[in-house]
């Protein structure tokens, strides 16, 4: 079959979230074909380029949604009224709360999700007729609709407070949102040529699939590793990427959840990563038998060697406890400080390295900063002396040069994050074998699954006595690693998410409905008899040309009619004389359901208006 895979700042791109299992998934389904629509998120992701495709990657269409962008083309005064109706009712839905929502809103919810669909589609529609869409929704018209919603009786309270301003960056941020829209990937040579349509995550990407299912009836899968929902919460709070302006926030929360709604609705199939973006999907109004949870698939072959070493009784430096992540805020790293000052008391040769990749950003280089300033603080003693009980190392640098190697350092691999969706170094740390601490925050319970210790974040003191528990009993810690390994060979290997898609795919697919040619089916939608006559399917010259036939893949001789001869070893039956009517006039045509070559039959006169 052939699939449109729907990716937002990841695969094909070198960077990105979900560059990595794309690329797993579409060399593990080698025999299905696969178009990529990918969207890219800034100037250096489209300047990294792209990784090394496989050949089951027909085609890649892309568009950024990082800049500013509009085709220049001003309405007329019909269009600019469509535009004018659907954005209103688009706007009108977002700023309008959902009553009750804290008892679940759910007649509120609905109706407002089709009306916010109604708009949704109309703006779609509007800009495959006529282009325009980018350079509308950036126009006055569209800020004083804006405006006027804003300030209606009714509108959510959080953005009654906007101004011109707050009106104009929303607009910048919803017509990058709905950029997918003004796309030209809606045609027969496009979407409309796909089976299936994948997308890798809600939000923007997600909108092509909404559109390839209106025009074209191709069935929408969608998958949720990270909730886009909640990492637009996160970026776009006080201390998140891009702080806003809490009028702008809450209008695009309202808008972001619309969205969300809508694509749970039209969605075929939702796979959510784990139990914890679960929760989120149905909380937005996601049909619960539509959600199949899919774990994230992840390379095995690089933790093989340590995991079996582990097996062996290899369990690393029974002293060192090690931290391996991206060095963020989210990752509480001063709340581990603290607790190994606890550890420290306790376990006076006790050591902990934090392992990392080299800090992005401003905001990282001032946190890693941080870190190593109260780390200096909370054990002036072995800096003096030289002894780094604490140690600060990046991956790739002389303590770890791989990343495997992270992992091998210590005994008991330590999580103390505050904010966590899928702990990917968990399961690295569970297929070498190692004994974890982690907090409990996102999915850590749903993938530990009690082959670690867990405490609560934020609490320094828990995280200081499992540590100390684990690093007192080597058996404990040889017990649980095993555990851990053996639960992460079974549930989140590459081998299990592609088997697990593949079934998905065949599923869609056997469910969808055979999409036909105009004039082969009736006001129904059923298939027309005989629409279709029976050389269309023989190779030869007829078929040239004709649309929806299938045609010869050589050149080569033209067969002739064959004639409707009885075989040999029966015996011909009797010829029954067929009677004329009568009563028929010299203008009367007989019915001819189909030409009398499509069977085989010589031409000749009809009797009687029946098929010979």
């Amino acid at each position: 079959m052939r699939i449109g895979l729907l990716t937002d700042g990841g695969y094909p791109y070198a960077t990105g979230e979900s560059r990595l299992w794309c690329d797993r998934l579409v060399r593990g389904l080698a025999q299905h074909e696969f178009d990529v629509y990918a969207l890219s998120r800034s100037a250096q992701q489209e300047g990294n380029g792209w990784i090394q495709l496989p050949p089951s990657v027909l085609r890649v269409r892309t568009a950024p949604l990082w800049s500013a962008q509009g085709d220049g083309r001003a309405y007329g005064r019909r269009e600019r009224r469509r535009f004018v109706g659907h954005f209103e009712e688009l706007i009108t839905a977002v700023r309008t709360p959902d009553e009750g929502a804290a008892e679940g809103g759910g007649g509120d919810r609905a109706r407002h999700t089709a009306a916010f669909a109604e708009g949704l589609y109309g703006l779609a529609e509007l800009a495959r007729d006529h282009g325009g869409l980018a350079t509308a929704l950036r126009s006055e018209t569209a800020v004083r609709i804006l405006e006027s919603a804003c300030h209606a009786p009714g509108a959510r309270r959080g953005v009654r407070g906007a101004t011109v301003p707050d009106y104009l960056v929303f607009a910048d941020q919803l017509e990058r949102a709905l950029r997918p829209l003004s796309l030209d990937w809606y045609d027969d040579e496009g979407l409309g040529a796909v089976d299936l349509c994948h997308a890798t995550t809600g939000g923007s990407a997600a909108l092509a699939g909404l559109l390839a299912k209106r025009f074209f009836g191709t069935p929408l899968l969608v998958t949720e590793y990270g909730v886009q929902l909640r990492a637009h919460y996160l970026a776009a709070g006080p201390g998140g990427d891009a702080p806003l302006r809490a009028p702008v926030r809450a209008l695009l929360a309202a808008f972001q959840g619309r969205l969300a709604a809508e694509v749970y609705r039209q969605a075929a199939v939702i796979t959510p990563g784990n139990t914890h973006a679960r929760r989120w999907q149905e909380r937005c109004g996601a049909d619960r038998a539509k959600l199949r949870t899919v774990y994230p698939g992840m390379e095995t072959e690089r933790f093989a060697a340590l995991g079996e070493r582990e097996a062996g009784g290899d369990s690393g430096d029974p002293r060192t406890l090690v931290w391996v992540g991206r060095i963020e805020p989210a990752k509480d790293l001063i709340s581990l400080l603290h607790a190994f000052a606890d550890i420290r008391k306790e376990e006076p040769e006790a050591r902990l390295r934090i392992i990392g990749a080299a800090a992005q950003g401003a905001e990282a280089t001032a946190y890693l900063a941080h870190c190593r300033a109260l780390a200096a603080q909370l054990f002036p003693d072995a800096h003096a002396v030289g002894d780094n009980c604490v140690s600060f190392e990046e991956v790739g640098g002389p303590g770890a040069p791989e990343l495997v190697d992270a992992y091998a350092a210590g005994g008991v691999i330590v999580l103390s994050s505050i904010v966590e969706g899928f702990p990917v170094s968990l399961v690295e740390a569970m297929f070498c074998g190692r004994a974890t601490v982690s907090t409990d925050v996102g999915a850590v319970v749903e993938v530990i699954g009690g082959t670690g210790l867990v405490v609560p974040p934020r609490n320094p003191r828990a995280l200081a006595d499992a540590c100390v528990a684990l690093l007192r009993d080597p058996r404990r810690r040889e017990r649980l690693g095993a555990a851990a390994r053996a639960r992460a060979l079974e549930l989140f290997t590459v081998e299990q998410n592609v088997a697990a898609f593949h079934g998905i795919y065949l599923e869609l697919i056997s469910h969808a409905p055979v999409r036909r040619p105009a004039e082969t089916v009736d006001a129904h939608g059923e298939p027309l008899p005989f629409a279709n006559p029976a050389e269309a399917y023989v190779p030869g010259h007829w078929t040239a040309g004709r649309a929806g036939t299938v045609t010869a893949p050589t050149p080569g001789p033209v067969p002739g009619p064959v004639p409707m001869v009885p075989p040999v070893s029966m015996p011909r039956p009797p010829t029954v004389p067929v009677p004329v009517p009568v009563a028929m006039s010299s203008t009367a045509r007989p019915r001819a359901s189909r030409p009398a070559e499509a069977v085989g039959a010589v031409a000749g006169p009809t009797r009687g208006g029946s098929d010979v």
